[in-house]
């Protein structure tokens, strides 16, 4: 199942229509809307191609300017990302090892991807 939000463009003198039909299209789910046009709406489907196929009836309501998909959910890719955290080291191995010095540990922003033992042999004990 993916759900994805749309934010729908129209001219402000036709937001009250645009909003009907997006409310009696059942292709999309309507939240809210400002005063300069933009709607948000959330769709579902099975699949990517499922909810292209509804932001296309949604382009073709009368009087929408634009109808651009700005958040994605997927059900697969998050299972996905799930499995990989759950079989990965929840801390780096070289956080563990007490033979080295905390001092000697540089951080580059990603724990995960670095060789921090490495950086740490190629670096001063000032981080320079």
């Amino acid at each position: 199942m993916n759900i994805s939000s749309i934010v729908v463009q129209t001219l402000p003198k036709n937001l009250e229509n645009v909003i009907e039909s997006l409310k009696k299209s059942g292709i999309c789910d309507y939240h809210m809307h400002d005063e300069i046009g933009r709607v948000i709406v959330t769709i579902e489907g099975k699949n990517v191609e499922e909810e292209l196929k509804k932001l296309k009836v949604i382009e073709a309501i009368p009087n929408v300017i634009s109808a651009d998909m700005q958040m994605s959910y997927s059900e697969e890719e998050l299972s996905s990302h799930l499995e990989v955290l759950e079989n990965s080291d929840a801390v780096p191995k070289v956080l563990n090892d007490k033979d080295i010095k905390v001092e000697d540990i540089v951080y580059h922003g990603d724990l995960k991807r670095k060789d921090l033992i490495g950086f740490a042999k190629e670096f001063d004990n000032t981080g320079k």
